[in-house]
């Protein structure tokens, strides 16, 4: 019966209307209490064969019996509230702790089981804590309470059910930690299998393609089987549980029952007596048959308490000490310091003593092979890392002294992998800017070169896309992308990758036109294409993590070095170089 800490802390979110709950569930728990006692006198009135009380009793009874359904109603509605309370503050807590944990977390965790957590763990709380929780605090003051008054009526009784409602309570708690291992290993099953079948459905044009359908199947098939046996293996134990509790409440009341006649016959009780004593023996082991109902409707939240915990309290890969705020007048100027990092487990740098400037409202380009440290440096401005050595500044100031979220809000991302959501099209671009008008979503989608095809949809700016923007083309995706990112107007625009999708002829004029509408922004485009960056004001050329050149288009061709067999590798006609 040791409620898990994090389970606590859960219905600390709602302890008002949970308070309210277990006073509801008190007072439904009295009518039963009020029943048996009516009942008791009407049966000894009819022992005796007298019935002027009789009508009056029953009425009583019924009145109790309709007190109980109101009341019973009420109760469910005030812990169906609570259980909300809890479940969206849970979610709440855990969806801003996972934007604080930024993608450096995401890459090591599998998003079902993140999903299995933040969905299906947190209901698993809320009936825990809106039903379990309340009926556990009945069973531990009510027992004792009616054992109270039975010990007045016929103090013998209670050799039969003390016994017995001990067993029934503490019976169970010799297989918790056996029930605990059960729970933790059919939840771990539980998350994995989410995880699972949430990466085939995302890969299934993969899995396709690869002709692996009829493989992954028989994988999840598998798991399927072993979820099957995880979940047995756990109602073995809770079966043990079960009877444990069933045997001690049907020996305990047999028991109370033989000694209340027992008592009769030798006439140390009265008929009232009696009857009070039968009835009231079945009243005591009530709650305990609740709470082992309930018990089973909120067991998911206790196996699922340790990974929501875990989520819960991940340490962020850097820590949000930053107090300045990121709202910059003019385009700031941003600078890499001797910048160093490596990730954690790799046998040497992946950037080392990176230093550039990307001058404040001008475009400034970085290129290299793969594997250059492109997308790490990108990775250490967003501070989803911070660097082993060096520092990145911003407007003169180290960006660790900048809050997060000021600073990712003042940096706009377009990356190579882009994410549209399940909406129209408009409503896609409004992410960024949820007040835009229609006349900005429109300039946006024109500097992006997406402006044409959406019109051309049936709906317009009123389509609505498919899940990750499946109904587009990649460029599509890519350049609605775009528009979203320019509505953002953030003092900042990075493209990483930003046009991959595109075709290179496409590519070369959306960049130009791109370029030419981000205004008063410091512009940081990462590309391996050259046609992307090309007209950007300078270019920074990375070399196995090393700033190998800077200069423009034209100057680095003549130096020769990386960039001109990088334009020599890419070109696709003899006058190429020389543009």
């Amino acid at each position: 019966m040791i409620v898990h800490p994090e389970l606590r802390r859960a219905a600390r979110r709602a302890r008002r209307p949970l308070l309210t709950a277990t006073l509801l569930q008190a007072a439904v728990t009295l009518t039963h209490l009020a029943q048996a006692a009516l009942l008791a006198l009407a049966l000894a009135d009819l022992a005796r064969g007298t019935t002027g009380h009789l009508p009056w009793l029953l009425t009583a009874v019924l009145t109790a019996v309709a007190a109980r359904a109101g009341l019973g109603t009420w109760q469910r509605r005030v812990a169906t509230r609570a259980g909300a309370e809890v479940r969206v503050a849970l979610r709440d807590e855990l969806l801003a702790h996972l934007g604080r944990l930024g993608s450096a977390h995401l890459t090591t965790a599998r998003a079902g089981a993140v999903r299995t957590t933040v969905v299906d763990g947190v209901e698993g709380v809320d009936a825990y804590v809106s039903r379990y929780l309340p009926q556990l605090l009945i069973t531990l003051s009510v027992p004792p309470l009616v054992l109270a008054a039975l010990a007045v009526v016929e103090p013998v009784v209670l050799l039969g059910l003390v016994p017995a409602l001990l067993l029934a309570l503490c019976g169970p708690r010799a297989w918790d930690r056996l029930l605990a291992a059960r729970g933790k290993d059919h939840w771990d099953t539980y998350e994995g299998l989410g995880a699972d079948y949430l990466e085939a459905l995302q890969g299934m044009p993969a899995l396709r393609a690869a002709g692996a359908v009829g493989r992954t199947r028989e994988r999840l098939e598998e798991r399927s089987a072993a979820l099957h046996r995880a979940t047995v293996a756990k109602l073995r134990v809770s079966l043990v549980d079960t009877s444990i509790t069933d045997l001690a409440i049907q020996g305990g009341t047999a028991a109370a029952a033989l000694l209340a006649c027992w008592s009769a016959v030798s006439g140390s009780t009265t008929a009232t007596g009696t009857y009070l004593v039968l009835l009231l023996a079945s009243e005591c082991f009530r709650p305990v048959r609740d709470l082992a109902r309930e018990w089973h409707a909120g067991y998911l939240g206790v196996s699922a308490a340790d990974g929501i915990a875990a989520l819960r309290t991940a340490e962020p890969a850097v820590r949000d000490t930053g107090q300045d705020s990121a709202h910059w007048s003019t385009p700031p100027e941003l600078r890499y310091e001797n910048v160093s990092f490596t990730y954690e487990g790799a046998s040497c740098p992946t950037v080392r003593d990176v230093s550039f400037t990307a001058p404040a409202g001008r475009t400034t380009a970085i290129v290299g092979p793969s594997g250059a440290g492109k997308s790490t440096l990108l990775a250490l401005l967003l501070r989803h890392h911070d660097p082993d050595a060096g520092r990145i500044t911003l407007d003169g100031r180290g960006t660790t002294r900048y809050s997060l979220d000021s600073l990712r809000r003042g940096i706009a991302v377009v990356s190579q992998d882009t994410y549209l959501f399940h909406a129209t099209i408009a409503d896609n671009l409004r992410t960024a800017r949820p007040d835009a008008g229609d006349d900005e979503l429109t300039a946006a989608a024109r500097a992006a070169g997406v402006h044409d095809e959406i019109t051309a949809l049936p709906e317009g700016y009123a389509t609505v896309l498919g899940e990750r923007g499946a109904t587009l083309s990649g460029g599509q995706r890519q350049r609605v992308a775009l528009a979203r990112a320019l509505l953002a107007d953030a003092p900042v625009l990075v493209l990483d990758e930003a046009t991959s999708a595109v075709d290179e002829r496409r590519e070369a004029d959306i960049v130009r036109e791109l370029l030419n509408a981000t205004g008063d922004r410091t512009v940081l485009v990462i590309a391996h294409r050259l046609a992307a960056v090309r007209h950007a004001d300078h270019i920074v050329v990375l070399d196995a993590g090393r700033v190998d050149a800077v200069g423009d288009h034209a100057g680095l061709v003549a130096a020769g070095g990386v960039y001109a067999h990088l334009v020599e590798a890419g070109r696709t006609d003899p006058g190429e170089l020389a543009a």
